[in-house]
C-alpha cells in the first residue's frame, strides 16, 4: 500500500517536470516569435529600401530621362541618362522603364509630325495669298515704270520693285519649305539667266561676280529654271550674309562630265565640322523637314534647298571649304535638265555675263555684237575683235585654211599690255534709273517732234528710224529688267 507522502512526492515531481516542459516550450516559442519578429522587421526595412529606390528611379525618370528623351528627338546629340542606381541596370525594373521611354519617343514623334503638318498647311495658305499679292504689286510697279518718264520717279519705282522682289523671295522660300510648289512656270531659258535672276533677288547683288565658262546656248528645261534660280539665290544669300560687306562672292559656271556645276565661293568665317554636317543633311533633302528644327526665328534657306533638290533631282554639296577662307557651295545640274538654245535666235539678256568659252568649229557661229566696245563690267568682259587682238592670250582670226593670220602689233597695242585694264564701277540702281528715264524722255521727245514735222519724207524718215530704234532699245531694257527682276 502506497503511503500518502510518497504519493505526494511523486505528484510534485510530475508537476515539476510538467512545469519545466511547459517553460521550455514557452521559451522556445518566445525565441521563435522574437526571430520571426526580427525577420519581419528586416523584411520591412528591405521593402522600405526597395520602395525608396523605386520612387527615386521614377523621380529620376520623370525629371531627367523623359525630358532628355524628348529633347533628343530635336537634337540627336543629347544623351539620355541611364538608371539612377547602377545595380538596377539590366533588371526587370530597368527593362520596364526603357519600354516607357520607347513608347514616349514614338508618341512624341507622332504628335510632333502631326502638329508640324498642321503648321505647314496653315503657312502654305498664308504664303500663297502673300505671293499672289506681291505678284500683283510687281505687275503694278512695272506698269508704272513704263508709264512715267521722270528719272526720280523711275529710280523710286526701281527701288520699290527690288524690295518687292526680296519680299517675294522670302515668301516663296517659306512656301517651298512647307511643301508648296515653286509658284512660277517659266519657259526654257539660258542657265546663266537663271543664275543672274537669282542674283537680282538679293540686296547685295552688286557684290556677286559671275564668271560664265559655259558654251553659248547652254540652257535649262522649263521646269528646272525657277528651282535653280531659287537655289542660287539662297546660296548667294548665305554667302553674302556670312561674309564682310567689302568682299565679293565669286560664282563660276562650268561644264562637268554629268552636266553643269554652279560654284559659289565666299570669304567669310566658314563653318565648323558639325555645322557643315548639319547643313549638308538639310540640303541633301533625304530627311523630312520640320519647322521646329529650323530654329527661332526659323532659317529656311537650306531647308528650301533640300526640298528642291529632292523634288527636281538636283544636288548641292557644302562639304568642302572655300579657297578664300569661307564656304564653298556647289550646285550640280544633271545633263537631263539641260537643253540647247540657239544663241543667234534667242540671245541671253544683255545683263547676263558673256561666256568665256570659245565656240568650237562644229558649233554654230555667234553673230558679233554691234554695240560699241566697253570695258569689263561687274559680271563678265566683252571685247570686240580689235581688243581681242590687242589683249595677250586672244588669237587672231583664222583664214579659210584654219591657220591663224599674223598681224603687225601696233604701238598702241604694245602699250596696252603695260597699262592695267581699268575696272568700271558697278552700275548702281540710281544710275540705271536715270539712264532709263533719259532714254524714255528722248523717245517721247522724238515722237512729238516727228508728229510736228511735215517738211518732207527725206527729213521724216531718219527721225522715224531714230524713234523706232529708241523704242526698240526701251523695250529691250524693259525686257531685261523683267527677266532680271531689277535694274543693276
Amino acid at each position: 500500500m502506497i503511503e500518502l507522502p510518497d504519493l505526494a512526492t511523486g505528484g510534485l515531481a510530475v508537476g515539476m517536470l510538467s512545469a519545466l516542459a511547459l517553460g521550455g516550450g514557452l521559451l522556445r516559442a518566445q525565441r521563435q516569435q522574437a526571430k520571426q519578429r526580427a525577420e519581419i522587421d528586416a523584411l520591412r526595412r528591405q521593402l522600405k529600401g526597395v520602395l525608396q529606390a523605386f520612387t527615386a528611379e521614377v523621380e529620376h525618370l520623370a525629371q531627367q530621362r523623359v525630358p532628355a528623351a524628348a529633347r533628343q528627338l530635336a537634337h540627336p546629340h543629347v544623351t539620355v541618362p541611364g538608371p539612377l542606381h547602377p545595380q538596377t541596370a539590366g533588371s526587370v525594373l530597368d527593362l520596364a522603364l526603357e519600354q516607357v521611354l520607347t513608347g514616349l519617343r514614338a508618341e512624341l514623334a507622332t504628335q510632333r509630325t502631326r502638329i508640324d503638318a498642321a503648321a505647314q498647311a496653315g503657312m502654305r495658305g498664308a504664303t500663297r495669298e502673300i505671293q499672289a499679292a506681291l505678284y500683283r504689286l510687281q505687275d503694278a510697279l512695272r506698269q508704272l515704270q513704263q508709264k512715267y518718264d521722270d528719272p526720280e520717279l523711275a529710280q523710286t519705282l526701281f527701288q520699290l520693285d527690288h524690295e518687292n522682289e526680296q519680299s517675294l523671295r522670302r515668301a516663296q522660300v517659306a512656301a517651298v519649305v512647307c511643301g508648296a510648289w515653286v509658284g512660277l512656270a517659266r519657259e526654257e531659258s539660258h542657265l546663266v539667266e537663271a543664275v543672274t535672276g537669282g542674283q537680282a533677288r538679293l540686296a547685295g547683288y552688286h557684290r556677286v561676280r559671275v564668271h560664265n565658262h559655259l558654251a553659248a546656248g547652254t540652257g535649262l528645261v522649263s521646269h528646272a529654271v525657277e528651282p535653280v534660280a531659287i537655289i542660287v539665290a539662297e546660296l548667294l544669300d548665305n554667302a553674302l550674309r556670312h561674309s564682310a560687306p567689302d568682299t565679293d562672292v565669286v560664282v563660276n559656271l562650268e561644264h562637268v562630265h554629268h552636266g553643269v556645276c554652279v560654284t559659289v565661293d565666299d570669304s567669310g568665317l566658314g563653318m565648323t565640322r558639325d555645322e557643315r554636317a548639319r547643313a549638308q543633311r538639310l540640303v541633301a533633302g533625304s530627311e523630312p523637314i520640320l519647322l521646329t528644327d529650323l530654329g527661332d526665328p526659323p532659317r529656311m534657306g537650306l531647308a528650301a534647298i533640300g526640298q528642291l533638290t529632292r523634288q527636281f533631282d538636283l544636288s548641292v554639296d557644302l562639304s568642302s571649304p572655300s579657297p578664300y577662307g569661307g564656304v564653298r557651295a556647289v550646285l550640280l545640274v544633271d545633263s537631263h535638265l539641260l537643253s540647247a538654245i540657239d544663241p543667234t535666235e534667242r540671245p541671253p539678256a544683255a545683263s547676263a555675263p558673256r561666256p568665256t568659252r570659245k565656240a568650237s568649229r562644229d558649233e554654230a557661229p555667234v553673230e558679233p555684237r554691234t554695240e560699241a566696245p566697253t570695258t569689263s563690267h561687274g559680271y563678265g568682259a566683252e571685247h570686240d575683235d580689235e581688243a581681242a587682238d590687242a589683249v595677250p592670250g586672244h588669237h587672231a582670226p583664222r583664214d579659210a585654211g584654219g591657220l591663224p593670220q599674223r598681224r603687225r602689233r601696233t604701238r598702241a597695242a604694245a602699250a596696252a599690255r603695260d597699262v592695267p585694264e581699268a575696272r568700271e564701277a558697278v552700275r548702281r540702281p540710281e544710275q540705271a534709273a536715270a539712264a532709263l528715264g533719259a532714254l524714255q524722255a528722248g523717245t517721247a521727245a522724238a515722237r512729238s517732234e516727228d508728229g510736228e514735222r511735215t517738211d518732207g519724207a527725206s527729213t521724216a524718215v531718219p527721225q522715224t528710224e531714230g524713234a523706232a530704234a529708241n523704242d526698240h532699245q526701251t523695250d529691250e531694257t524693259d525686257q531685261n529688267v523683267h527677266e532680271g527682276g531689277t535694274a543693276r
